[in-house]
């Protein structure tokens, strides 16, 4: 029989330490007097009770290791959950917020995914702000630990790959989960800290300089100006630049750094086609400004590789209006954020590893057709790579297109157009944040959508963060017999 106990108590853990963190912004709102910090009161109140009570009912269940069922209910309960007590202080608050704003709000916040339908986010109150930012530093950290404990035992995706790196936790998932947790949270808080300083440092104001370094380090994106990145132009784009790359690379390596071992670093090849990627594309978009549109070579150069390291990463800042550059720009944007930073990372999309091992697959099925009687097989880090990677990541990319179109369609039949619906669909999947057309565009806010296509695209949000399959597994008759 499948015991709810252990994965019960575990989110009712988490949901009790979330309703704790929400002094923070109440705290923010008293020192602002600004009289939101009821909100927040209220909305801590009913998640540290809800988390409490399901902490105590589930208590008697806990064990050392959780079963694979166990294991993705967990990790989609997880995303599932937390987000609806994160919208609370949307509805209880000065924005009074609908269900499906708030939530979608939330969800945005945890994915990291920095979409957005709140629309004088100028105006709004401090702590609302913070808690926004937050959120995203939380679902940064999440994910991270999900990347490097859950998914390469759930063999999601060809995240299997990474199993050895991550460190053995068949078996015993929970304490495995919470001594890496703990080695990532001390480096994940030493770079935002070092984020938000270096935005001090190029002339934020504090408030600015930490809920930027929170929504940059998280590569999530929200900004507390309607205006986003485009408020601060100049020094702080290279600042967000260089920190949306390293919260982009995999987090595994930096706990290798901190332990003595620089090596793995430097020798990683998805790290390596990642910048490698990043610094083709900014010389292009470089080069495109200054002779489509006589821009100056630093100006160009800076919003170029600031809006390349934005989408490519996942955060979704934007500092300027990228459509306004040329009909063939939005179409480049479009795909490249559907490339995403490296595996086990605060970045989203389909990730570097993936296409890699794509284009080794690709390769040696060439090199079998011209040499039939050859012996050829995928390499990843100069290690073969097994069949059943290699066949998660087709699934994974097949899946990926299928889930894309399925939800392009589903909003369209609610009334959005093409460009839209499309570029919805993709933002949300791939986490990426703002779309394209006049509506969701870098310039624009998914606050004018109906409640259909914001459900839709919150449930996107969910499946995309988690690398689909973890997610839809869930919805299979054979998971539940298992």
């Amino acid at each position: 029989m499948f015991d709810l106990r252990p994965v019960g108590y575990v989110l009712g853990l988490l949901v009790l330490t979330l309703g704790v963190t929400m002094a923070i912004p109440l705290g923010a709102d008293v020192w602002a007097d600004n009289g939101h910090w009821g909100a927040f009161a209220e909305s801590a109140a009913v998640t540290v009770v809800t988390g409490l009570l399901l902490t105590l009912a589930c208590a008697n269940g806990v064990t050392q290791g959780l079963s694979i069922q166990q294991t993705f209910f967990l990790t989609t309960g997880v995303w599932l959950v937390l987000p609806l007590f994160g919208a609370l202080p949307f509805i209880f608050g000065a924005v009074d917020a609908r269900l499906v704003d708030a939530v979608f709000e939330a969800m945005s916040a945890m994915t990291t995914t920095g979409s957005t339908v709140l629309t004088d986010l100028d105006n709004l109150p401090v702590g609302l702000n913070l808690w926004r930012g937050l959120m995203q530093w939380f679902g940064g950290i999440g994910i991270i630990v999900v990347a490097m404990v859950f998914l390469p035992e759930l063999r999601v995706g060809g995240m299997q790959i990474f199993r050895s790196e991550s460190f053995d936790t068949m078996g015993k998932i929970l304490p495995r989960a919470g001594e890496i947790a703990s080695r990532i949270s001390v480096i994940y808080l030493g770079l935002t800290i070092a984020c938000g300083l270096a935005y001090l440092a190029v002339g934020m104001l504090p408030f600015d300089a930490l809920m930027h370094a929170l929504t940059t380090m998280s590569t999530g994106g929200f900004s507390n100006y309607n205006a986003s990145f485009g408020a601060f132009q100049g020094p702080a784009e290279y600042v967000a630049s260089v920190f949306m790359i390293l919260a982009s690379l995999p987090f595994v390596r930096y706990i290798q750094l901190v332990a003595g071992t620089a090596k793995p670093f430097f020798l990683d090849t998805q790290i390596r086609a990642y910048l490698g990627l990043i610094l083709i594309l900014t010389l292009i978009f470089t080069l495109y400004r200054l002779i489509a549109d006589g821009d100056g070579f630093e100006h160009g150069f800076r919003e170029g590789v600031f809006n390349v390291t934005s989408i490519i990463s996942g955060t979704g800042y934007a500092s300027v209006d990228y459509q306004l550059w040329g009909p063939a720009v939005p179409v480049m944007f479009f795909f490249i954020g559907l490339i995403g930073g490296c595996a086990g990372s605060t970045s989203c999309s389909i990730k570097v590893f993936r296409y890699q091992l794509l284009f080794a697959a690709i390769s040696t099925q060439v090199k079998r057709i011209y040499a039939p009687h050859g012996i050829f097989e995928p390499r990843f880090e100069g290690r073969p790579v097994a069949e059943e990677v290699i066949s998660s990541v087709m699934a994974f990319f097949v899946l990926f297109f299928v889930l894309l179109g399925i939800f392009a369609v589903l909003l369209g039949l609610t009334g959005l157009d093409v460009v839209t619906s499309v570029s919805g669909a993709a933002s949300a999947l791939a986490n990426i944040g703002p779309g394209l057309g006049d509506v969701i565009g870098p310039s624009g806010n998914f606050a004018p959508l109906n409640d259909t296509a914001k459900w839709l695209l919150s449930a996107a949000m969910l499946i995309g963060r988690l690398e689909l399959m973890a997610v839809l597994v869930l919805f299979t008759a054979t998971f539940w017999r298992a």
